[in-house]
């Protein structure tokens, strides 16, 4: 297989592997709710399962874990597709590996919310929760009186615990949407007029 194949579907494969022994150590190592500091009360592992998506959202119940759970998984095909397409049309290697970023994210977390209630046993296939364990309390604080709809709530940022599969669909996202421009530039080819080039006679 040529090296543009294998370049980011390694890539993906190697953060799938590293997403899941973390989930796995996790898992195994730590009760639910027990944190590991490491910067302080800033930075720390945090044990907790989500049933939705990315940072700990979810939405519609059993149903809706169902859904996004066979959602995830048409979304994987759909991606592989566009990965594929991409590198056989050679665009840039930036967008590709962003989008192996992407992919690896998406097949991390679909690992947890399909296999892991029957792995661990305590769920049906496509229903299990998804590990998340890293947590960035940077700075906390109120919100002044003056402030609309959260006058004097305390606020905390960053809220969300999330994992690596999460960090590396962002990662790939928000690398997109600031390089897109560069990633879809392409040429316009110069149009030949009489004034662009001199006639020889």
């Amino acid at each position: 297989m040529k090296a543009a194949y294998t370049k980011p579907f390694l890539t993906a494969i190697f953060i799938i592997l590293v997403d899941q022994i973390i989930k796995t150590w996790v898992r195994t190592h730590m009760f639910m709710g027990e944190e590991i500091r490491f910067l302080g009360s800033h930075g720390m592992l945090h044990y907790t399962e989500n049933n939705g998506m990315a940072f700990g959202m979810e939405w519609g119940g059993d149903a809706g874990k169902l859904a996004l759970t066979l959602f995830r998984i048409f979304a994987v095909c759909g991606i592989v597709y566009c990965l594929i397409y991409l590198i056989k049309h050679k665009y840039h290697r930036g967008l590709i590996m962003n989008v192996a970023l992407i992919l690896a994210g998406a097949v991390g977390n679909i690992i947890d919310s399909t296999f892991y209630g029957i792995m661990y046993n305590y769920a049906p296939l496509f229903h299990g929760r998804v590990v998340d364990m890293f947590y960035f309390p940077l700075f906390r604080g109120t919100y002044p009186s003056w402030f609309p709809f959260w006058a004097n709530e305390s606020f905390e940022f960053f809220r969300p615990v999330f994992n690596l599969a999460d960090s590396a669909i962002c990662v790939g996202v928000i690398m997109i949407l600031i390089f897109q421009k560069h990633y879809f530039k392409h040429e316009v080819p110069e149009v030949n007029s009489p004034n662009s080039e001199m006639v020889e006679e």
